[in-house]
C-alpha cells in the first residue's frame, strides 16, 4: 500500500465511476431529478420525502485475501534494512443501496449501478 488513502481511493474511483455512467446514460433525464453518488456512513443519510434520487456506497469489510497475502516479501538492502513493503491484499466489501423519490426509481438505480 503506497499511502494511507488507499483505500478512500479505491471508494472514490467507484464513486466517480458509478456518477460517469448515470452522464453517459442520462438517466437523470429519465427518471426526471438529479441523482446524488455518496459514499458516507448510512445513518448520515438524509431520505426523506424531498431528498433526491441516491445511490450509495459504504465500505463495510475489508478482509485479507488469502491467495495474495504471500506475495512480494519486503525488499532488503545489504545492511538488513528494508527498503520497500510488500503489497496490502485485501478484498474490499461494499453495501450498494439505492433511495428513489419515485415509484422504480431505486431499481432502475440498481440496475445501473
Amino acid at each position: 500500500m503506497s499511502t494511507p488513502l488507499a483505500l478512500a481511493t479505491v471508494t472514490a474511483v467507484l464513486q466517480n465511476f458509478i456518477q460517469n455512467s448515470i452522464t453517459d446514460h442520462d438517466l437523470a433525464a429519465t427518471l426526471g431529478g438529479s441523482i446524488t453518488v455518496s459514499a458516507e456512513p448510512p445513518d448520515r443519510i438524509d431520505n426523506g420525502a424531498s431528498s433526491p434520487d441516491r445511490i450509495h456506497l459504504f465500505l463495510f469489510q475489508a478482509t485479507e485475501n488469502q491467495g495474495w497475502r504471500n506475495v512480494g516479501l519486503p525488499s532488503r538492502n545489504p545492511n538488513g534494512d528494508r527498503i520497500s513493503n510488500p503489497p496490502l491484499a485485501l478484498d474490499l466489501s461494499y453495501l450498494l443501496t439505492a433511495y428513489g423519490s419515485g415509484p422504480l426509481h431505486a431499481e432502475a438505480l440498481l440496475g445501473l449501478a
